[in-house]
């Protein structure tokens, strides 16, 4: 039975020309559209502030200011409001943000976001966890839950401003993008905070928050269906609609198929994040080497596979590449095997981080592009939303718990665990496999050429 087909007024505006994405020009059409330039700074914009707000590079300032490992495990769990944000995207799917309103929907979300983010870092530069946290605490609540908000509103904007054969490779685009704000927030802040201070290593990160604001300025704001406006009945239907829309698309069952596989896809390789860290420093790698190869290396890995993903989302369709996607992301598990046979051999390490992260860039993408065409585009906040919310919560929740799964086998055996949690996926996906709608050539929208 196929995947019942979304109502008319979920696909985008078409226009006379129809515009193809299948093979080679295809792919350079999909990767050429001002939409991707765009996608790239939003993306920039997204990864910049959440290494500085609710992870390692906060983090990092807490510990040097003398904070107790406590107080800092606390204070890191405001990252939470990432996982969040569909609690409150039906407000920006419903409303335009008032002061902003002239921009349209989506993008007076994202400008307000933007500025936000750029206030609290910069307030957060002004403050002295040394001091007391409080007023700290404070300025990393508001600043993520900015950054929660800014994520939900370009995820929202991405899906509407191109038609579903390019959303590979706007998630390609956007990825790098990401990732150089990672990279930036990560190394570039922590090397201005050893040479100049906290305070300007924020400040300077602040200022860099300029360019998605310029972005979010000269961008133009997609074409919303017109039963948008129809369906936004009341301030509670904003809330139940786009969980009904899902289901009324998809049924009952097929429904909860999707959001299960969407929940397991990526399992495997989050259930190990938590011990990657101890397991570099007990196979007698140094600081510097993690670093090297983990974050600076394996950051370009990462950056790679996605656009291989990207490109062959946009050759070969989503089945295949869910399959390809969902096997590479258990074997290269198996390859930090290799680096527990092998300890403090640096060329283990750089072949299970080139596996490693090769494969979650790829599968990523993939993801990105698959769960971008399950959203109705009346609700793509709120749908897209809990896709990525559910995406990211089982491999939190027991990633939590995987101290204790080492400490009772050892590292080879929960690496090897790990990547057997793929089998349900495979289960999943066969049973899926003939109702999942594949992209296919269709009208671009009316603010594609413009984006």
């Amino acid at each position: 039975m196929a995947t019942p087909t979304p109502p008319a007024a979920s696909a985008p505006a078409a226009t006379p020309a129809s515009t193809s994405y299948k093979g080679w020009r295809g792919i350079r059409r999909a990767f050429g559209t001002p939409s991707a330039m765009t996608m790239l700074m939003l993306g920039f914009g997204s990864g910049l502030p959440f290494l500085l707000i609710a992870s390692m590079t906060l983090s990092t300032r807490l510990r040097d200011s003398g904070l107790d490992l406590g107080s800092i495990g606390l204070i890191s769990l405001a990252s939470f409001f990432y996982l969040l944000k569909f609690l409150w995207a039906p407000l920006i799917d419903r409303y335009a943000f008032p002061l902003t309103a002239f921009l349209g929907r989506r993008r007076s979300w994202l400008l307000v976001s933007q500025v936000v983010v750029a206030l609290g870092l910069v307030a957060l530069a002004m403050t002295r966890p040394e001091l007391g946290v409080g007023p700290l605490v404070m300025w990393v609540l508001v600043a993520s839950f900015a950054g929660a908000t800014q994520d939900a509103a370009v995820d929202a904007y991405r899906i509407e401003i191109a038609p579903v054969k390019a959303q590979a490779a706007l998630a390609a685009t956007y990825t790098l993008g990401y990732r150089i704000g990672l990279i930036l927030a990560g190394a570039g802040a922590l090397y201005l905070a050893e040479f100049l201070g906290w305070r300007e290593a924020y400040l300077a990160m602040a200022a860099l928050m300029l360019l998605p604001i310029i972005t979010t300025l000269v961008c133009r704001e997609p074409v919303a269906p017109e039963s948008t406006v129809e369906r936004r009945i009341d301030f509670v239907g904003a809330f139940w609609q786009p969980f009904s829309s899902f289901f009324s698309t998809n049924g009952l069952l097929l429904g909860l198929a999707l959001l299960l596989f969407v929940g397991l896809f990526k399992f495997p390789d989050q259930v190990i994040g938590v011990m990657a860290g101890p397991f570099y420093l007990d196979s007698g790698y140094t600081k510097a080497d993690i670093a090297t190869v983990s974050k600076l290396y394996g950051v370009w890995m990462g950056i790679a596979g996605a656009f291989l993903g990207g490109i062959a989302v946009a050759a070969f369709g989503f089945r295949r590449m869910l399959f390809l996607a969902a096997i590479g992301v258990a074997l290269s598990n198996i390859a930090f095997v290799l680096m527990a046979q092998f300890p403090s051999e640096i060329w283990a390490f750089y072949a299970a981080i080139s596996a490693d992260n090769l494969f979650q860039g790829f599968a990523g993408v993939v993801l990105v592009a698959f769960m971008s065409s399950l959203t109705d585009r009346n609700f793509t906040a709120t749908q897209y939303a809990l896709l990525v919310s559910l995406a990211n919560l089982p491999g939190k929740f027991v990633g939590g718990v995987s101290g204790f799964i080492v400490e009772a086998t050892s590292y080879v055996t929960f690496f090897v665990l790990s990547a057997l949690t793929v089998v349900p996926t495979l289960l999943l996906l066969a049973w899926l496999w003939r109702r999942i709608r594949e992209p296919v050539p269709e009208a671009p929208t009316a603010a594609e050429p413009l984006a």
